[in-house]
Formats: structure tokens, sequence, C-alpha cells
């Protein structure tokens, strides 16, 4: 996995799977950011309670080499931060008047959108990109919000005319990935990359030799490690719904990412099969 610049990124998302110690120091690190970077490692296990190896493993579990490595990592992240409200997630709160709602939801689903940007893997896009576009088949999957991404995919693709579909119940993903040829390609949109319903499709996928596509959380989930190419978002870890709404929003980028550099590659044919399904709803409006 392609490690992102943003040391405090990588610490929020790597705390899904870190142990229990482990946690009790990134949560020091997160309520004192500003002051961490100097520190040495013993003040840090002092101050978090902790002991040295365990400050170590905690610098290993968000891809540095050690502690000097992670200090001038967080040191570079903040320093190329604006330190305002501008670069914090905020969640709907009680009495929240409506400017307020409106302010802080899109300021999220921007942040959203920024926060993956500085996750996401050039190199990664381009082989899905270039996956797609050699594809006999593509199948999207994904259940709950991840289903409704599945369907915006499936609207896009189908109209510059690409053999596709939307699978957001664990039944026909499971029919559907049986059916899945070596030259197909299975994208798997997930948050998580933990739903049980896309890992038992990923592996039915794979056994059938498909090219397999994640969209998922950047973070060392079981989906992430399993498929070809990781095309990874990042999101708040916030207690309302403005965490799923911002997935969402990303995974909706990503998707507009692939959609375009597919149509950038064929835009002769993309060009003309988007002016006749125009022409045909067009059509039918009185």
């Amino acid at each position: 996995m392609a490690l992102s610049n943003n040391i405090i990124i990588r610490l929020r998302e790597a705390k899904v799977t870190m142990t229990p110690v482990e946690k009790q120091v990134a949560e020091y690190v997160e309520a004192h950011l500003s002051d961490v970077p100097s520190l040495s490692v013993k003040e840090l296990a002092q101050a978090s309670r902790t002991s040295e190896a365990s400050i170590i493993r905690f610098c290993k579990s968000v891809g540095c080499r050690g502690y000097r490595d992670f200090a001038l990592a967080l040191s570079s992240t903040l320093g190329s931060m604006e330190e305002d409200s501008q670069n914090k997630y905020t969640d709907v709160q009680l009495g929240d008047s409506l400017d307020t709602i409106i302010s802080n939801v899109s300021r999220n689903n921007c942040q959203s959108i920024n926060d993956t940007l500085s996750v996401l893997n050039k190199e990664e896009v381009e082989k899905a990109v270039k996956a797609i576009c050699e594809a006999h088949r593509i199948d999207f999957y994904g259940v709950g919000a991840s289903g409704l991404v599945c369907q915006d995919a499936y609207q896009k693709f189908m109209r510059i005319n690409k053999r596709c579909a939307a699978y957001t119940d664990s039944h026909s993903q499971l029919t559907a990935a049986a059916l899945l040829e070596p030259d197909d390609v299975a994208v798997f949109i997930s948050n998580s990359g933990n739903t049980v319903e896309i890992l038992d499709t990923l592996f039915i996928a794979k056994k059938s030799g498909a090219k397999t596509i994640a969209i998922t959380r950047y973070s060392k989930s079981e989906l992430a490690r399993e498929v070809d190419i990781v095309l990874h978002i990042s999101t708040p870890e916030i207690t309302f719904r403005s965490g799923a709404m911002g997935s969402r929003i990303a995974m909706l980028n990503i998707v507009d990412i692939l959609f375009s550099g597919v149509a950038s590659i064929q835009y002769k044919s993309v060009k003309t099969y988007l002016s006749r399904t125009h022409d045909a709803l067009m059509s039918r409006q009185r």
C-alpha cells in the first residue's frame, strides 16, 4: 500500500488495526499533535503511560521506520496544514442551525475528497483505468451506501456502451461472481473493507479468474490485501452520519475519476455513445 504523506491521516486510518496499547499512544498523539514532535521517545512513553517499545511499535504501525521518522513526518504534516477549522471534520450537533449544517456538511464532503487525494495512488488508478478499458464485462459490487455508489458507476459506464452491472445483494453478487471470466473486471466498493458479503463475493471472483479492483478505506483491510488493484479513500471517524456521507462522496469521486480516465482514452467512441444516449433520453421529454 502506497503511503500517504499526511501522517495524521495514516494514523487515523491505522487505528482500526492497532493493538490496545498502540491505540493508547495514538489517542495521546491525536490529542497533543503540536506538542509531540518536541518530545523524546522516552517522554512520549511517559506522557502516554506506555513504554518506549510500544512507541516504536506504534510508529511502525503507521509506516514509519522509527520514532524520529514519525516525529519528522508529523512536523512536516503540521507545517503543511492550515491550523484552523477548515481542515477539521465537524459532526452534526443537537440544535445546529440550518446555516451551520449547510456549512459543516459541505466542508466535510470537501475534506473527504481532499483527504482521499492525499492517499490515492496514481499508479493504481492507471492500472484500474487500463483494466476497465480492456474488460469484456465489468461488475460493481457493494451493499448499503456502497451499493448506491455501484449503481452510479453502472449508470455512467452503461451510457458509454460498457457491458456492466451493479449487484447490491449477497445472492446476486455470488451468482454474478461465479459467472465471471478471466477477461472480466470485478470492482468491489466497501468503506470498511471487511464486509462479509463483499469478501465472500471476492473469493468467488478470484476463483473465476477475473481481475479485481477495490474502492475502500485507507487501511489494512482484508479486501485491500486480497484484490489486484486498490483505490483508497480517506474518511473521518465521527459519531453521526457525517462519516458515512463523507465516504460516499469520496467513493463517488473515485468513480468519476475512473469514468473520466476511460472516457479520455476512448474519447471518440465515448462521445458517440453519450450523444446517442442523450438524444434517446431527450426524445422522451415533452
